[in-house]
């Protein structure tokens, strides 16, 4: 049974970031690093009375939540970045860590889940993020997002149906997939062009994908 205190984890997963960050190619700073592992910390904690994820065992933390969210960024498209369905931050919490300049949107329904963003911002002082509790056709942000980014939140149609209205012109969205089905791909509009991308996610077993899209309108509310 894995202990309930994560400080006996923390230097194990230094490591294990440390190394998966190069494996990936991705340079964040000692201070990045830092807080990710917080991050990682907190939400060991937080697990313990709350069910935000579905990983708990601290030997998969690192790859299945840290490294598996960061392996977008090379795709990552700012400065203004919505991340749907966000549950404990995943990947938006992570992605504001590798890019502070940017400014990033977390909206999820679930109170519980965006409390625990809300003091995870906090305790990280992370000043380049808004959490909002908010169903999606509801949102009606001042400004469109450059990047609407998922993670397993819905098929592909609905996903761009239901965030349609908040794309910027030219914008991208950028859905997480463990596995794509082929009607998500033939469901979208004819305009709409999916490109399939392999993730790298060190530590992980079998294939991790995201789907990317272009918009060709953007913030109109069609398609």
């Amino acid at each position: 049974m894995a202990s309930e205190n994560p400080q006996i984890h923390l230097d194990r997963w230094r490591r294990e970031l440390t190394a998966g960050l190069a494996e990936q190619g991705t340079d964040l700073s000692d201070r990045q690093q830092d807080r990710l592992i917080a991050y990682l910390a907190l939400l060991f904690r937080w697990n313990r009375a709350y069910n935000l994820t579905a990983v708990r065992d601290p030997a998969q933390m690192v790859s299945r939540q840290l490294l598996d969210s960061l392996s977008i960024l090379p795709w990552l498209e700012g400065p203004r970045v919505l991340d749907v369905g966000t549950g404990a931050g995943l990947p938006g919490i992570l992605l504001a860590i590798a890019r502070p300049d940017w400014h990033f949107t977390l909206l999820d329904s679930n109170g519980k889940k965006v409390r625990f963003v809300r003091q995870a911002m906090m305790e990280l002082g992370l000043g380049n993020v808004a959490a909002q509790q908010q169903r999606i056709e509801a949102f009606r942000p001042e400004l469109p997002f450059d990047t609407i980014t998922s993670r397993a939140f819905a098929e592909l149609k609905d996903f761009v149906d239901l965030t349609g209205h908040l794309i910027a012109p030219g914008g991208q969205w950028l859905a997480m997939k463990a596995a794509l089905a082929g009607s998500e791909s033939t469901a979208l509009p004819a305009e709409l062009a999916p490109q399939l991308l392999t993730l790298t996610v060190p530590g992980e077993i079998g294939d991790r994908r995201a789907v990317r899209i272009r918009s060709t309108s953007g913030a109109a509310g069609s398609l």
